[in-house]
């Protein structure tokens, strides 16, 4: 088989032979790439590689003579250019309609979910393929105390069953920053009580339907608890199944945060923004393993030594190690993710670290890790390819691939 030399050609996989969805997914493609990233548990990055690709998971991956490509296979020489996996936004807010996205009910709504208003291949969703982001959290905006579910979401599908990777995914909580704007205006103290009595209210309901089922196993005839579709998304949540994405800045709303959600309640809690000198916090992070994803303010001046310092790098330097990033889009946006990593390590974060950060732990954070943040066999083929290394402004994604299929193809629709 002939292989192009041209980014015509290396662009080839949405084209010609594999111009149907099922043709595309039934093909083995051969992706050979200058530079893999792989992002998983050995760190192992790749020189003159192969990635085999099929039925839009992945296949093998290898050195370039030692994974054998099939006969017949699409091959693509990507041979100057960097993969790595899609990118992974824990902070969403343009995967779904935005007129629709924040009804402000109440200060708690723990009825209401996001999966309602996703809209397939809307321009800002094109925008986060060029940017090489796959994968988003679309959770409410942070006006209510608890805003509802969010859920997980591809950046490609053309319906909302094809990019939806988890309903719910976890649940939207702002314990500061905007919350206290809610109708008459609200404070710290009374929004963190209000708070726990609806959690309260939705452990019980939980915790009725576990003894119920546990009853029920043990061969006991006992009448089910009633149901109520308002707490019936929690149930997942108390079992630890699904995390809280918590809107937390400043140290003292970060520190409430732990010991509030995580202490008391139990819950798998990812700090989300942790930015301002939420980094005082560091020791009870620690102690609690828990993901910290730093955004969309990268950085932080210092009144107390006059300097201005890198969230990220602060929390590293008192040793929290699973950070990542987030745009808060459309705060920023969705396309610059990569940006926001690359502002952490110019004030002096780790670039490997950031790399990490934009990959493999917003996956681990959102417990999808099995089926991306890092290159994998069997993993979803959920790709970046670039010029260069991510974190340089000055190298740009060419392709992203979801689940096998090209996304954006800068050759025939680049967007900046």
């Amino acid at each position: 088989m002939t292989r192009a030399k041209t980014l015509g050609w290396l662009i080839a996989l949405g084209a010609g032979a594999l111009a149907s969805a099922s043709a595309q997914q039934a093909a083995v493609v051969a992706i050979e790439a200058g530079k893999v990233l792989t992002m998983n548990d050995d760190d192992r990055v790749i020189n003159d590689a192969v990635v085999l690709v099929e039925a839009g998971k992945i296949k093998a991956i290898g050195k370039r003579g030692e994974v054998e490509i099939p006969p017949g296979a699409q091959v693509i020489d990507a041979r100057d250019r960097w993969l790595m996996p899609g990118l992974i936004d824990c902070h969403d807010h343009i995967a779904g309609s935005l007129s629709d996205l924040n009804d402000g009910v109440y200060l708690t709504n723990p009825g209401l979910r996001t999966v309602d208003t996703l809209t397939p291949n809307n321009e800002l969703l094109k925008n986060a393929r060029s940017g090489g982001v796959t994968t988003v959290m679309l959770i409410p905006g942070s006006g209510n105390n608890m805003s509802g579910f969010g859920t997980i979401a591809r950046t490609a599908g053309d319906s909302v069953k094809e990019m939806t990777v988890r309903a719910p995914g976890s649940l939207k909580i702002a314990q500061a920053g905007n919350p206290e704007r809610y109708w008459f205006g609200v404070g710290r103290s009374y929004m963190n009580w209000n708070l726990g009595q609806t959690l309260a209210k939705a452990r019980a309901y939980h915790d009725a339907w576990t003894a119920w089922e546990a009853a029920k196993a043990r061969g006991e005839e006992l009448a089910p608890p009633a149901r109520n579709l308002v707490w019936e998304d929690f149930r997942p949540l108390f079992r630890g199944e699904i995390p809280v994405t918590v809107h937390t800045q400043a140290y003292q709303v970060v520190q409430k945060t732990i010991t509030q959600l995580h202490d008391t309640f139990g819950l798998r809690v990812v700090l989300d923004h942790s930015t301002f000198d939420g980094y005082r916090t560091s020791a009870l992070v620690v102690e609690r393993d828990l993901y910290t994803i730093v955004g969309p303010r990268q950085f932080y001046f210092d009144r107390t030594q006059r300097r201005i310092f890198s969230c990220a790098q602060r929390y590293f330097e008192n040793g929290v190690r699973r950070l990542g990033f987030n745009t808060d889009a459309p705060v920023l946006p969705q396309e610059e993710l990569s940006l926001q990593a690359t502002i952490g390590c110019r004030l002096g974060f780790d670039p490997y670290l950031a790399l990490k950060g934009l990959t493999i732990y917003p996956a681990r954070a959102l417990l999808i890790d099995d089926l991306v943040g890092s290159i994998e066999v069997g993993k979803a083929a959920d790709f970046g390819l670039w010029t260069g290394d991510p974190l340089d402004p000055r190298h740009a994604c060419l392709m992203t691939i979801v689940q096998g299929k090209v996304v954006y193809d800068a050759s025939k629709d680049r967007r900046f």
